[in-house]
């Protein structure tokens, strides 16, 4: 409880609001866009323990260096070799499974620089876990932090990524020029 009132109140004094709207679940992928400076780890962390919501959230596993390693365990922090291409989905799906509550934020850009495409592995995540997507956010226009209900996947991602676009398109990050155009690897080819 005191995390919950000093992370408000620390957000207020920066001039920051809150809007919470998600999903009706006790699990779910929560979509952390856009990620455009290292002001949104910070802003999100406040936000989401000012909103009283326990989450997780993967970071290139470089982070996880001795002592700041297990401090980020701590915050929530999973490490993610991104080099590699060792099953993380499945790791994740296997989390949802043996975990009765669990949030899971994931920052489809995977970086604060403008990418071509969205990373999916949120969206194959929550197919295999059988999960809701929430939207979570930082609209640093209006100064809000906020996670909304979002979508139940179809389990065709090119079918639910005009839901994804729309809902993102008037979010305004730290550094709008870092945006990425929210496509797909698959319409780009």
């Amino acid at each position: 409880m005191f995390l919950q009132s000093t992370s408000k109140k620390l957000l207020q004094l920066a001039g920051w609001s809150l809007r919470r709207s998600p999903p009706n679940s006790a699990q779910y992928v929560l979509l952390g866009a856009h990620h455009t400076s290292n002001w949104d780890f910070p802003l999100a962390l406040l936000g989401m323990r000012a909103m009283g919501i326990p989450f997780h959230w993967v970071a290139k596993h470089t982070l996880f260096f001795w002592p700041l390693g297990f401090v980020l365990r701590k915050l929530g922090g999973i490490a993610v070799d991104r080099s590699a291409a060792h099953g993380f989905v499945d790791e994740a799906a296997a989390l949802f499974s043996s975990n009765d509550r669990l949030v899971l934020a994931i920052a489809p850009d995977g970086t604060r620089s403008k990418v071509r495409f969205w990373k999916t592995g949120f969206y194959q995540i929550a197919v295999k876990a059988e999960v809701p997507i929430a939207f979570g956010y930082l609209d640093y226009k209006t100064k809000t932090i906020g996670i909304a209900q979002g979508i139940v996947s179809s389990g065709r991602i090119e079918n639910d990524m005009p839901f994804i676009r729309d809902f993102y398109r008037n979010i305004k990050a730290k550094y709008q020029d870092r945006v990425s155009d929210m496509a797909l690897r698959s319409e780009l080819e």
